[in-house]
């Protein structure tokens, strides 16, 4: 067992600091040398001592695909501190975490249980990977008009439905943090001899607070793909895959891993998630127990605004629960969309959300956030609601459309032959690229999709609402691409 006093190195870090320190004259990458040949604009962007520490590959720095010394130190430590049996770093974030955790355990032609409001990059893994998603679709909340857990009797319904299904894949926490009972779900999804793969971006810090939901390797998941970087204090494009042994072969994940990230990890990066591991193991518990609290008033405070509402634990329904740390304020009262209120906070008061959709803004509380600012938020909120008093409240005549009827599997799709047709003939197609808005990142067609009128109906009104088209070839949507049948 590793002793405390080891929690609190960063062995990363300290290999490139003596790297860096014992002079070596650099004949090798990167071609800045050094930071000797570095523009001013990146050298007024990264200190000199980060530019003078910007190498990778020299032995004393270890290895991503191999590692032996400082790197595989620090990804023990991680699996310590958060109660794995491995843990890979990551440098092309939690999709190339989540690509790397269903490669590692699935083949091609396997079947998977999938909740319809997964994440762009799982569409991605399930392509490169080559297996048959069965999607689920999880409850959506009229109110608030987005979706949020996996209802446990749907996930039962399916795996009864789909007896060869070799693993369920889910997200959680949601973007907007709502969980489910995942201890009850792993449990029936073991008895099914299955294996349960999370996608738990959003929450690599309930670890370190009994007043949020279990983290998911702790609820009973056998993999989980944190983002490390979204809310704790890794550099961006940084995340965590941690696993359990037993029922996942932790060489194949490492191979996967390896099989998917660069052969020229920055070192920057690395240190980066061993420097976040070191602040959760010295103050973890003190950091994100401020969050939760700082977030808990900023959730009192908009709940008495007039016009304004943000949903707490106790307005989930029992199977559910909150990562309390995420702000979710529904702007519907106002008489305005979530896209008009995000972009008025943004340029009449200074304020960025993390994201809107039809309803709601997404404030993300992390442990850098103090009172001070959170004040301002409340502010700029009064004086938004202040500016709508008195609004009919905003009714949509849309809502999240059902998960697609038949269709063939995102891989045949992403490889068929396509063709382009105008949008509005797309009704009765299959889809050959998927359409989303971005964030949350939730594709409404998938590759393979059969295409619906309520999918078209809902992606044109989400359109016009504002909301940001990621995905298709044509982002104005005057036209999609569909698979070409022969």
């Amino acid at each position: 067992m590793t002793e405390l006093k080891d929690q609190l190195r960063a062995p990363v870090a300290e290999a490139m600091k003596a790297y860096a320190g014992d002079g070596a004259l650099a004949f090798h990458t990167p071609g800045h040398k050094q930071g000797l040949g570095a523009h001013k604009l990146l050298q007024e962007l990264i200190t000199p001592l980060g530019l003078q520490e910007e190498v990778s590959l020299m032995e004393e720095l270890d290895d991503l695909h191999e590692p032996t010394m400082c790197i595989k130190e620090a990804q023990d430590l991680a699996a310590e501190l958060y109660g794995a049996d491995a843990a890979y770093f990551m440098i092309n974030g939690t999709s190339g975490a989540i690509h790397a955790m269903i490669m590692g355990t699935l083949q091609p032609g396997d079947t998977v249980l999938v909740p319809r409001n997964a994440h762009r990059s799982m569409i991605g893994g399930l392509i490169l990977t080559g297996v048959s998603p069965v999607f689920i679709q999880p409850r959506i909340d009229q109110k608030l008009g987005i979706p949020m857990g996996l209802e446990y009797e749907d996930i039962v319904a399916a795996a009864e439905a789909h007896p060869e299904a070799k693993a369920l894949i889910l997200v959680y926490p949601t973007y907007y943090g709502v969980t489910i009972d995942l201890r009850k779900v792993a449990d029936f999804v073991h008895s099914r001899n299955m294996l349960l793969l999370v996608d738990e971006a959003h929450g690599p810090h309930l670890k370190f607070s009994s007043r949020l939901p279990l983290q998911a390797l702790d609820a009973g998941a056998d993999m989980a793909a944190q983002s490390t970087h979204k809310i704790l204090g890794s550099m961006t494009q940084t995340s965590i895959l941690l696993a359990r042994k037993g029922r996942v072969d932790l060489e194949r994940v490492r191979s996967a891993a390896s099989l998917l990230q660069s052969t020229s990890p920055n070192q920057l990066l690395l240190a980066s998630l061993d420097i976040a591991r070191l602040q959760m193991a010295e103050q973890g518990e003190e950091l994100v127990g401020r969050a939760v609290e700082l977030a808990e008033k900023l959730r009192q405070a908009v709940n008495g605004i007039p016009g304004l509402w943000s949903f707490g634990a106790d307005d989930l329904p029992d199977s559910e629960g909150l990562d309390l740390t995420k702000v979710t304020v529904s702007v519907r009262g106002l008489g305005i969309t979530g896209v008009q209120a995000e972009s008025i906070l943004r340029h009449e008061y200074k304020i960025q959300c993390e994201l809107s959709d039809a309803y709601n803004l997404l404030f993300i509380i992390s442990y850098a956030d103090t009172e001070a600012q959170a004040a301002i938020l409340v502010k700029a909120l009064q004086g938004l609601a202040a500016k709508f008093a008195g609004a009919k409240e905003l009714t949509l005549p849309v809502e999240v459309p059902p998960v697609p009827a038949g269709g063939i599997s995102p891989r045949e799709a992403f490889f068929a032959g396509r063709e382009t047709v105008d949008f509005e003939d797309a009704e009765g197609l299959t889809a050959a690229e998927q359409i989303m808005f971005y964030p949350p990142g939730i594709p409404i067609l998938a590759p393979g999709d059969r295409i619906e009128p309520e999918s078209l109906f809902y992606i044109r009104t989400m359109q016009r609402l504002g909301l940001k088209v990621v995905g298709p070839a044509d982002t104005t949507l005057a036209t999609i691409q569909i698979v070409r049948e022969n």
